[in-house]
């Protein structure tokens, strides 16, 4: 039989549900399922903004990838806290402190230091200023395209903004590299000097009593213009989401970001889950099949294809498409063609379509189908014997002569 390629989609046809954001403090927010690589629901994500101390997620992967050896220690200087203001948030380092650079990177990012982001820029590129433009160049390698670093602190200033979209670039490219995965998700550490540094959200733990054990991973930040904000690392029903909010009130004794946080969390924990957009032995599609003892063939999902969604995902965007032959017969046998799952023109999944039983000819079917030639084929059979027989006799006839 000629194959015949043909392409059919299957539309599981529901009502369409849209999943909101529940109420929260903060105007732009961004969150994003990092295991499956999608973004789960945003709101202003694009758009320009102060983005305080999460500038200093850049400092920190920046200083890293500048520095292969960690370990290798920088005297802190009167160089390191000029243009720091009085009511920036420090890690306490002092003149005369003998630090590691994974001393730095950890003061950075726990406690939120912009002492130790600057030393981390003087240590690592000599000037504040040409770190800055390292951090522009890094910024512009992940494709950040909407962001502009001024300083590494974070602190207001013309010409330093970014976006939720792009600080989700950001943390992403930062998180694959395991020392600053290891640091953002520590919530404490003792320095070489022996002080101890912690995680600001520890901090709104013990002060508001709030529950942040499910919050992994963080980088708070917090200036008048920005507001409060905060990036975060969670696990939800066995998924790692980035939770990014920008623009909440600043008033930093209600920690609205982090709030916002543990709000957004617990909607995904009642909202989101893996879901089962098709189960195996699910009837795809029925192929019919010519000169058989069955009259159709039916193709069924030997897979069961899940998606981490909402509970009120809109099944309409789920698609199963099925590449193969059209028709079969009786001498069909093996792969017959593909089935593609996808879901919101996301290739999810696929597999091959094998004949998993015998198809048996219909001796009856074949004579109805080809009669006419039979019928034929039988009166040549006739003609051809008559012919034999005849030329026979006349053989017969000559050797009696």
């Amino acid at each position: 039989m000629k194959k015949i390629l043909i392409l059919i989609c299957l539309f599981i046809q529901v009502n369409v549900y849209a999943l909101n954001l529940p109420e929260i403090y903060s105007s732009k927010v961004l969150i994003y399922d990092l295991t499956d690589d999608t973004v789960l629901l945003e709101q202003n994500s694009q758009e320009i903004s102060n983005i305080a101390s999460l500038t200093k997620i850049m400092t920190t992967i920046t200083a890293i990838e500048k520095n292969p050896d960690i370990k290798k220690e920088f005297l802190i200087t009167d160089q390191v806290f000029v243009g720091i203001p009085w009511d920036a948030s420090v890690a306490g380092l002092t003149v005369g402190d003998n630090l590691t650079i994974e001393d730095l990177l950890y003061a950075s990012i726990l406690p939120s230091g912009a002492d130790a982001t600057q030393a981390l820029a003087i240590s690592s590129s000599s000037t504040v200023s040409t770190f800055v433009k390292d951090m522009n160049d890094l910024a512009s390698k992940i494709g950040a395209t909407n962001t502009h670093f001024k300083n590494v602190t974070g602190l207001d200033e013309e010409g330093h903004y970014s976006t939720a979209e792009d600080i989700l670039k950001i943390l992403k490219y930062s998180l694959k590299n395991e020392t600053f995965k290891k640091i953002f998700c520590t919530k404490d550490y003792t320095l070489s000097n022996g002080k101890i540094v912690k995680s600001t959200v520890l901090g709104y733990t013990k002060n508001l009593n709030l529950d942040t054990s499910k919050i992994i991973g963080s980088k708070t930040g917090y200036t008048s213009k920005s507001g409060l904000c905060i990036a975060a690392l969670t696990n939800i029903n066995g998924h790692d989401v980035i939770i990014i909010t920008l623009k909440a009130p600043p008033i930093i004794k209600e920690a609205y970001n982090v709030k916002d946080a543990l709000t957004l969390i617990e909607f995904l924990e009642s909202n989101y889950d893996m879901q089962a957009l098709i189960t195996s032995g699910s009837k795809i599609k029925s192929l019919p099949v010519e000169l058989s003892q069955i009259d159709e063939y039916e193709i069924t999902s030997t897979k069961t294809v899940s998606k981490y969604l909402p509970t009120d995902y809109n099944q309409d965007l789920f698609k199963v498409e099925y590449i193969g032959e059209k028709t079969l017969s009786f001498n069909s046998k093996g792969k017959i063609g593909n089935l593609k799952y996808y879901y919101d023109g996301v290739l999810l999944d696929e597999e091959e379509v094998i004949i998993d039983k015998e198809i048996k000819i219909d001796i009856f079917k074949v004579i109805i189908k080809y009669k006419v030639i039979l019928i034929l084929m039988l009166i040549g059979i006739i003609i051809l014997l008559y012919l034999l027989r005849k030329l026979k006799k006349k053989k017969t006839k000559r050797k009696r002569i």
